[in-house]
């Protein structure tokens, strides 16, 4: 089937590079393969937004925020093997979402006797997300070790960059590498518990400085690579170039 929609395609848009290089085993063509990544909204930039008021306030410390779907791919289980592993009192998780492993992760929370670091204020309408991100020292992402996963750029990264706020990223392949390629956080491994720990306590060891250095390559990468005008420009470009190559291919048909 998926050979079948390729052929017919003028182009073929990959969401990731790596996603080029697993469409190219089903299209015709590899001539018709383009990277167009999915963009990250302008709202996530409001750094102007207030604390969100269900965060109790917290003059010192550190505090890593995670907003989002919580399910089996999140791996909140190595999350929170992170959390027990850190013994400072002053470094606090806000998890904001739901999902599949909502009642499970807040049972957890409990057995681990994680309740005074772990916050689940639950979900909330993305809008909201500038006011919960604004209680964060750092944001994080995870994804479960899965050579599909490793493919992707969760939407996630997008959004948090664009926020101007260090990431924390568990996982894989071409998330990690944006990461990276900003110079926007700290990555391990996906699955890996205690690095992401060691991640968490080298950024909370950084100068504020520091962080905002991190934060704002982020935001200008972001900015750079997942602006939403930057993305419709290409998108136009994609569309017009398909029409030439459309019209091209009917001149030498006829001409056959």
């Amino acid at each position: 089937m998926m050979r079948f929609i390729y052929k017919r395609c003028t182009l073929v848009l990959g969401q990731s590079r790596s996603f080029q290089e697993s469409i190219a085993k089903y299209c015709d063509s590899p001539r018709k393969i383009r990277y167009f990544p999915s963009w990250a909204e302008n709202l996530f930039m409001d750094q102007a937004a207030p604390p969100a008021p269900e965060i109790p306030g917290l003059d010192k410390g550190f505090t890593v925020v995670f907003a989002g779907n919580i399910g089996e791919a999140q791996d909140m289980p190595a999350v929170l093997d992170a959390v027990q592993l850190i013994d400072d009192p002053s470094i606090r998780w806000i998890i904001v979402g739901d999902g599949r492993k909502s009642a499970w992760l807040q049972s957890e929370i409990s057995k681990r006797g994680l309740q005074d670091k772990v916050l689940l204020p639950g979900r909330f309408p993305v809008e909201r997300m500038p006011s919960f991100y604004a209680h964060a020292d750092a944001l994080l992402v995870s994804l479960k070790r899965d050579p599909v996963f490793s493919m992707t750029i969760p939407g996630k990264v997008q959004s948090y960059l664009m926020a101007g706020i260090p990431l924390l990223g568990m996982l894989d392949g071409e998330g990690a590498a944006v990461i990276r390629e900003a110079a926007a956080g700290l990555t391990c491994d996906a699955g890996d518990g205690p690095g992401l720990a060691k991640a968490v306590l080298a950024l909370a060891a950084m100068s504020p400085e520091e962080r905002r250095q991190l934060g704002l390559n982020g935001q200008l990468y972001a900015q750079k690579e997942f602006g939403r005008v930057q993305l419709m420009d290409r998108l136009e470009a994609l569309l017009s170039e398909a029409v030439r190559i459309s019209k091209a291919d009917d001149v030498r048909e006829n001409q056959i």
